[in-house]
């Protein structure tokens, strides 16, 4: 059986019985880090004779033949990762996907998420929401990373290394409006637990007046399509865009009218309206 279990986020009391029990009775245990494993043992006032695997990142892919014949050969896996649970943005997918295919039973121990926690936190809306990773690293990248998201309706929940943290406010400032609302939430369940809650602007400034260190996890408010404005010259420029892009100008007016949120007439008016003007120019 391959056992997925979660892992305190930073309060050591947040570890399941069902954890301890696992932890306790297992032979097998894969941990992205073994220092940060045995030190939460220590913790727990646990003493495991389990053999451990280092298993993170970076050797990942090359472990699972290794990981897969242990679980084939009869035996339990537990895999742990440094905090949360495996498999969000942490070793554990390619696992799972490879257990899947041998028919290995799968068991997940539920517990902290660092996702759900800071989407609680936030104060914003959360019956529904997505988690995208982490940011893109380079500015470009992070731009058009935000111009994808910048119409996306749900809460939106990442991750980002302190010392980006300033660089990703600017870029989702400039690109999502500086009125968008979000949340900073740092060191969470640890002692110096911080959620700083505000516009886009506000987070920035905080970002630009702190020194920044410890875990993040920034959570954004989703688009409000009430809040959306298109301009007559805008829905042109629009579908001038699209009909650049190879595509008819029937097509052009119907995926503007989809993209904007517009009604597909308001569009076709738009380039009645720029048709005309074209004829009245010398």
């Amino acid at each position: 059986m391959l056992i997925l279990a979660a892992i305190p986020l930073g309060n050591p009391a947040d570890a399941s019985a069902n954890l301890r029990d696992a932890i306790n009775s297992a032979k097998y245990i894969a941990a992205e880090d073994s220092r940060k494993f045995s030190r939460l043992c220590s913790d727990l006032g646990i003493t495991y004779s389990a053999k451990i695997i280092s298993f993170f990142e970076g050797n990942e892919i090359e472990r699972l033949d290794e990981l897969v014949k242990i679980m084939e050969s009869g035996s339990d896996l537990l895999v742990v990762t440094d905090a949360g649970m495996p498999g969000i943005s942490d070793p554990g997918y390619r696992l799972a996907r490879a257990a899947v295919e041998k028919n290995i039973k799968i068991k997940v121990l539920p517990g902290p998420s660092a996702v759900t926690t800071a989407l609680l936190l936030s104060g914003l809306p959360s019956d529904r929401f997505c988690f995208e990773g982490f940011a893109p690293r380079t500015s470009g990248t992070r731009k058009t990373w935000f111009e994808k998201l910048a119409n996306e309706e749900r809460t939106i929940i990442l991750f980002e290394a302190p010392h980006r943290l300033l660089e990703c406010l600017a870029d989702a400032k400039q690109v999502l409006g500086p009125n968008r609302l979000g949340a900073i939430c740092r060191e969470m369940t640890k002692t110096y637990e911080e959620v700083i809650r505000g516009d886009l602007e506000t987070l920035h400034n905080w970002a630009a007046s702190t020194e920044i260190l410890g875990e993040i996890t920034l959570v954004l408010a989703g688009f409000d399509p009430d809040s959306r404005e298109f301009s007559i010259s805008d829905l042109i420029s629009e579908v001038l865009k699209q009909e650049a892009a190879g595509i008819s100008r029937k097509e052009a007016i119907t995926e503007v009218a989809r993209i904007t949120g517009t009604a597909k007439r308001e569009v076709f008016d738009a380039m009645v309206t720029h048709k005309s003007q074209d004829r009245l120019e010398p």
